[in-house]
């Protein structure tokens, strides 16, 4: 497969409630298709992150995006663009950071999650420097990280997001649309 020069086609999912920040390193050729995160039908992000927030699991872009921001979590990628062949992480070259001063100044953000060590390497390179916020490394949600199963996945992320207002209410509502 060849390198592709590709740029992030769609926005961070934020707004001046999330507490906090997921970022992943670049969208698969899977989420590039679907035009949002976590696309991949075996990535296991949205089964995760529904199961710690207590919440169904969204399947629509407006449910997943509905899901996070009701339960005050961010997400976004490190890489703004880079060069890569399909969807391998260690194929990423001649990387360009998203800057996510944006949302660090207009959201309460208490702590900022990599999914994955190529997501937390990328950022520790390119974005700590300008922002000084330390990272936590989380275990990826990738259908290729199948040492890690759902089970452990939601015991992680739970661990991380106790204690903040994400886990305040007893259950999560999304909004469902057709």
């Amino acid at each position: 497969m060849e390198y592709q020069s590709l740029q992030h086609e769609f926005p961070p999912v934020w707004d001046s409630n999330s507490e906090i920040l997921i970022l992943g390193s670049f969208p698969s050729v899977k989420s590039r298709e679907e035009g949002f995160f976590y696309g991949h039908p075996r990535n296991r992000f949205w089964d995760v992150i529904s199961a710690v927030m207590n919440c169904p699991k969204p399947v629509s872009i407006e449910e997943k995006r509905n899901m996070l921001l009701t339960s005050h979590i961010a997400l976004w990628d490190v890489i703004a663009s880079c060069r890569i062949r399909g969807s391998s992480d260690s194929s990423i070259r001649d990387v360009v950071p998203n800057d996510i001063s944006v949302i660090l100044l207009h959201a309460p953000i208490r702590k900022i999650l990599a999914n994955g060590k190529t997501a937390g390497r990328l950022y520790e390179k390119y974005i700590y420097p300008l922002v000084q916020r330390r990272i936590t490394v989380m275990p990826s949600t990738s259908p290729a990280n199948a040492v890690w199963t759902r089970e452990r996945l939601i015991e992680a992320y739970g661990m991380e997001t106790m204690g903040s207002a994400l886990c305040e209410q007893p259950s999560c509502t999304i909004k469902k649309t057709d």
